[in-house]
């Protein structure tokens, strides 16, 4: 399972940066505007933006803040969480100036760049984060699954609602969620090596 997770977080930056040199192609184009025409206006998608806002996943990274420290005491699991919520989202911010996509035209259009979507990259990271943590409490395989199962598709509502209300492109989307899983494998990989590294100081 770990092979096919690193394999796929590979796979996910390849593709990446495959949007990043393509979203201006003609096919990339013709892909953001059919999608743009499925999703747009769609009001009950929109809704799932909420769960992407600032404010509310600042809210969550601080809830498993202070749980891993008062009561799991787990401060690697800390910096875990800082590693790809809060780090996740300066890389976002750094991709985006690099790129500097502009965004669709709107009348009420934010004015940072696009390229790639924070909401989406975010969702992904702390929808993840929470979904790995929790899963390391949880002894049915049933409902780590369902946990799983549960993270992916708000993190695809989440990036969804970007393009249903015209912020995004989908491929601005695209690119969120796949730097988004790469960072957080990344993050992963971490956590565990010095979590075997401490098991056998012990």
């Amino acid at each position: 399972m770990k092979i096919l997770s690193y394999g796929l977080a590979i796979v996910t930056l390849i593709v990446f940066f495959i949007l990043k040199v393509n979203y201006e192609q003609p096919s990339f184009v013709a892909f953001d505007e059919s999608m743009s025409e499925l999703l747009g206006g769609n009001e009950l998608i929109i809704l799932f933006h909420n769960i992407g806002d600032t404010g509310f996943v600042v809210t969550v990274a601080l809830v498993l803040l202070v749980w891993l420290w008062v009561r799991e005491r787990n401060f690697r699991g800390m910096l875990f969480v800082l590693m790809t919520i809060a780090f996740g989202n300066v890389l976002n911010q750094v991709l985006k100036i690099w790129i500097e996509r502009p965004r669709p035209e709107l009348v009420d259009q934010l004015t940072s760049f696009s390229f790639p979507s924070g909401h989406s990259m975010t969702g992904v990271l702390y929808l993840l984060t929470v979904a790995y943590l929790l899963s390391q409490l949880v002894a049915s395989n049933r409902r780590v699954v369902l946990l799983w199962i549960v993270a992916i598709i708000l993190a695809c509502l989440i990036g969804m609602a970007r393009v249903a209300e015209g912020r995004h492109y989908a491929t601005d989307v695209l690119a969120g969620w796949s730097m988004g899983y790469t960072w957080f494998i990344v993050c992963v990989i971490w956590y565990e090596k010095r979590k075997r590294v401490f098991e056998k100081i012990n």
